[in-house]
């Protein structure tokens, strides 16, 4: 147990004693926490392009168009002549958002008869498409009331309102990008800046003894428990501190993150000790940190879902920590999600613990290993 402690402290020294493993795996978690939610301070977009379907061709549509055109949020860009032209448009990335104007509008609003508008989104691109629809349905909603008092004035009495829209923000309240992509995005940075920790440390260690990495086993779980305080460290750092200062929906399920994250970081470190363990320059580290960053997030199917990705894609997700990782931890703070509605990703994230722990024990291992890390 001591050979443990001892390689617990040598590491930690060995981070705070690197410059760039401290700048990377401290530093760079504490400044992304305050420069990367700040371009999603405003939550906000403005001017986004809207398609009108007009199939009543009324006065009345042609006022609800005017009240579409001057929302901040939306701007009109064309009228197909039909849903499926208007799709079409969607579907190329010329617009954001359709409204449908049916048929005999204005006529059902007269006569009492409940009318119908239908409203559809386009999906690819979340926090534009939330803003979009939500603005856009506002807009639908005044319209609405205003109807009512034509109603009334046909009917004689006051009516329900003829359009009725409730709408009811969940988790993202604010339906911005922040709340949006902030989150997921925060478990990303924590996962990247502590593979690429261990990386240098690995990679300057081996470019400095010119063979291969080799540990006893209470120096290779010393190491395994330094580079995991660490991680944890910044974990709750965006999942607390950071969510609290930048007012992100947090504090769901404590206990429950408690669990999870330590399961993530733990699968995240026996990952980061395997790949590690093949770089032979601490720069091999920023290759491939910058490599993957991208492609990582998109596969952990938060931005983009994994019912429009390629079934080969979403197999190769599952062998990553941040697939499971990245879900986990929105769900269980931001959405506050019981260990039962999460027990796919504790299941996951436990299996590529197993996996990853074994295959860094086959790479680094010897039990004749070095004593520890130095820097």
């Amino acid at each position: 147990m001591s050979r443990i402690w001892h390689s617990l402290r040598q590491t930690l020294l060995a981070v705070l004693c690197d410059r760039y493993a401290i700048v990377v795996m401290v530093g760079a978690v504490i400044l992304y926490s305050f420069f990367y939610p700040a371009a999603y301070r405003h939550q906000v977009a403005g001017n986004l392009p809207v398609l009108v379907v007009d199939e009543d061709h009324s006065a009345t549509s042609r006022e609800l168009l005017r009240k579409l055109d001057s929302l901040r949020v939306a701007h009109v860009v064309g009228q197909p002549a039909d849903l499926q032209e208007a799709r079409a448009q969607l579907e190329a990335g010329h617009a954001e958002g359709i409204v449908l104007i049916p048929a005999n509008l204005e006529r059902d609003i007269l006569r009492g008869h409940p009318a119908k508008l239908v409203l559809l989104g386009n999906g690819a691109y979340l926090g534009r498409a939330s803003w979009v629809l939500g603005s856009v349905a506002d807009a639908l909603g005044a319209f609405g009331r205003e109807a009512a008092v034509t109603q009334a004035a046909f009917m004689g009495a006051p009516q329900a309102p003829p359009v009725t829209l409730v709408q009811r923000p969940l988790f993202n309240t604010q339906e911005g990008y922040g709340s949006a992509i902030v989150p997921g995005v925060a478990e990303l940075i924590v996962h990247q800046t502590l593979l690429m920790g261990i990386g240098v440390l690995l990679g300057g260690r081996r470019l400095v003894l010119g063979r291969r990495l080799q540990f006893d086993l209470p120096t290779l779980t010393g190491m395994a428990l330094g580079f995991g305080l660490i991680g944890l460290f910044g974990l709750f750092w965006y999942a607390g501190f950071t969510a609290w200062v930048q007012d992100y929906p947090r504090g769901g399920n404590p206990l429950g993150q408690l669990l999870g994250g330590t399961l993530f970081i733990a699968a995240t470190v026996a990952f980061g000790l395997f790949v590690g363990s093949f770089f032979r320059t601490r720069e091999r580290a920023f290759q491939y940190i910058i490599a993957t960053s991208i492609p990582l997030f998109f596969l952990a199917s938060l931005s983009w879902p994994a019912v429009m990705t390629p079934r080969p894609l979403v197999w190769l997700a599952q062998l990553l920590p941040t697939t499971s990782g990245i879900n986990l931890m929105v769900r269980l703070n931001q959405m506050d999600a019981s260990l039962a509605e999460v027990s796919r990703e504790l299941i996951t994230l436990a299996v590529l613990l197993v996996l990853y722990g074994a295959l860094a024990l086959w790479r680094l291992h010897s039990p004749k290993g070095a004593k520890g890390i130095k820097s």
